[in-house]
């Protein structure tokens, strides 16, 4: 046990304090955090580290996230579309994007949700020569846009940090944010990258979306009676993930800090997750 106390010690100090992203929320004039859905003061945080977790909506423990037509993606693609919630273009949630503060237009959010098409555009002279030669198979990449469903959109990151407050002494998750990506192995996705679709200030999706909500539910598969709105799931932790990144200088995920090593990364994964649980439970041995 001391072994792997050690070995976790130096992966931790490899991930010093730090930011997870190169812009991080600060605390307000109050000393809260205005990310925060349930803000801890600054004075009263003992220990913080911030990480960015995947999540697969496709494994069996996510399921409940994902069920038909009560899909969380889906949910919040059709907040998007009517108003409700603000995407952003990343999970900063403030400068960086295409208009400078954080935020996408309904339009741009649009365009990051449309198939990638390698093939080229065809101009009016093509297209009546095709017709022409009613060869029309060809002109499905010019009628008609076609975008990823919901459905498509299996998975996810969150970014959250982990925090100790001294004044309840205990430790809370503390979600900032959620962002959705269309996966790097989709059949449609020609890139084969994760490319990110937009991020979301998870305060607000609690605020103008989970709640009073009869469709943003955790689907109970055992007992239709104990469904959970999708606010309590999160916080009580309803799903499965892994740590990709945990604040420190480089900003680097922790796959990147082993060299691309995917294996090590997943190692590394455990071993962070392994040093948090293991850093709670000094705090009440002593």
């Amino acid at each position: 046990m001391k072994k792997i106390s050690v070995i976790v010690s130096l992966f931790l100090a490899m991930v010093s304090p730090s930011v997870v992203s190169a812009q991080e929320s600060s605390v307000d004039t109050t000393g809260y955090n205005p990310l925060s859905v349930r803000p801890v003061h600054e004075s009263d945080i003992m220990y913080k580290k911030s990480l960015l977790r995947a999540l697969d909506l496709r494994e069996k423990q996510n399921q409940p996230l994902f069920s038909k037509n009560r899909e969380i993606t889906k949910l919040i693609i059709d907040a998007v579309a009517s108003g409700d919630i603000t995407p952003y273009f990343n999970d900063s949630l403030s400068a960086g994007s295409y208009n400078g503060n954080g935020k996408l237009t309904i339009t741009q959010f649009q365009e990051n949700m449309l198939i990638p098409n390698d093939q080229p555009a065809l101009d009016s002279n093509e297209i009546a020569i095709m017709l022409a030669n009613g060869d029309s198979s060809a002109l499905q990449s010019n009628v008609g846009a076609q975008y990823f469903f919901a459905t498509d959109l299996y998975q996810m990151e969150i970014k959250e940090d982990i925090l100790f407050d001294k004044q309840r002494s205990r430790m809370y998750f503390d979600i900032h944010a959620i962002t959705i990506k269309i996966p790097a192995d989709h059949p449609s996705n020609i890139k084969g990258i994760e490319i990110p679709v937009a991020s979301f200030m998870y305060k607000e999706l609690v605020d103008k979306l989970f709640k009073d909500n009869p469709n943003a539910i955790w689907y109970n598969p055992q007992n239709d009676e104990e469904h959970h709105q999708l606010a309590d799931a999160f916080e009580l932790r309803l799903f499965s993930s892994y740590i990709i990144k945990v604040s420190n200088p480089k900003d680097a995920y922790l796959v990147d800090i082993y060299g691309g090593d995917l294996q090590k990364g997943i190692m590394a994964s455990h071993w962070a997750a392994f040093e948090l649980l293991e850093y709670e439970h000094n705090m009440w041995e002593f």
